[in-house]
């Protein structure tokens, strides 16, 4: 089965950086849309940025546009979060998923496979 897993979150001061990387097991997937999502409490699930087989990325915060840059590896299955200039607001619980589709430009939720999530706390 695939299986997918995130890791890098942790504690951070305001100002610091962070890199979130996704790996992705037990398949090989060609044709493939790969996303982050965050979620803080209270709130919903918010679409961060998305990337395809090909390296092309669709960006969905705004806010995040300039601080927040998604990449991938494709040859280690490894997906990427560069996270900079972090901020209180950031904080959440942050995901993975992958769907092997070349239908939309991000994974869909009721499709994907979806990481445990690792948690980003930004402090001031």
């Amino acid at each position: 089965q695939v299986q997918v897993e995130e890791s890098g979150g942790g504690l951070v001061q305001a100002g610091e950086s962070l890199r979130l990387s996704c790996t992705v097991s037990g398949s090989t997937f060609f044709t493939y849309r790969m996303g982050w999502f965050r979620q803080a409490p209270g709130k919903e699930r918010e679409i961060i940025a998305c990337i395809n087989q090909n390296g092309a990325t669709t960006s969905y915060s705004g806010p995040l546009k300039g601080r927040f840059t998604i990449t991938s590896d494709n040859g280690k299955n490894t997906l990427y979060l560069q996270m900079n200039s972090l901020k209180r607001e950031d904080t959440a619980m942050y995901y993975c998923a992958i769907e092997p589709t070349w239908r939309t430009s991000c994974p869909r939720p009721e499709f994907a496979y979806w990481g445990q999530g690792t948690q980003v706390t930004v402090s001031s």
